[in-house]
């Protein structure tokens, strides 16, 4: 079992996910503009619904894909100098929500150092939470 894990993780990494070939997965994705939500915020995402997106993709997106799938959802995330912030939310062994900061991009056309993580490389199981603070910036 452990050597069909490493396999997987080697073929992962290698980006060789067949988009036409490989089913999807549903990413639910939090936005808000100025901050993230708080972690126990997510202990009923029920009350998040108004924040909530819905995106099916696959392991290897990348950060900068899932950008602008939210540029395309929210106007302030293509404000000049505006960044994205993204955060995984799950639960924790003792069952209470956690958050774990995963990256930043940029809205605009700029290239940021966590623009080709993917989520695959952020450690996303199916059933995380996606949490993205659009911060905007008056320069």
């Amino acid at each position: 079992m452990a050597t069909d894990l490493a396999q997987r993780r080697t073929f992962m990494k290698a980006g060789d996910v067949n988009r036409e070939k490989t089913c999807p997965l549903l990413l639910r994705v939090f936005h808000q503009v100025q901050r993230h939500h708080r972690a126990q915020e997510f202990d009923n995402v029920k009350n998040l619904a108004r924040d909530e997106a819905q995106i099916y993709t696959w392991r290897d997106a990348t950060l900068r894909e899932i950008t602008e799938l939210i540029k395309a959802l929210n106007p302030a995330a293509r404000a000049r100098y505006a960044q994205i912030s993204f955060a995984l939310v799950y639960p924790s062994k003792s069952g209470m929500m956690t958050m774990r900061n995963v990256g930043e991009c940029y809205g605009d056309s700029r290239s940021g150092r966590d623009d080709n993580k993917t989520l695959d490389e952020l450690h996303f199981e199916t059933g995380d939470y996606l949490d993205v603070a659009i911060l905007v910036n008056n320069y």
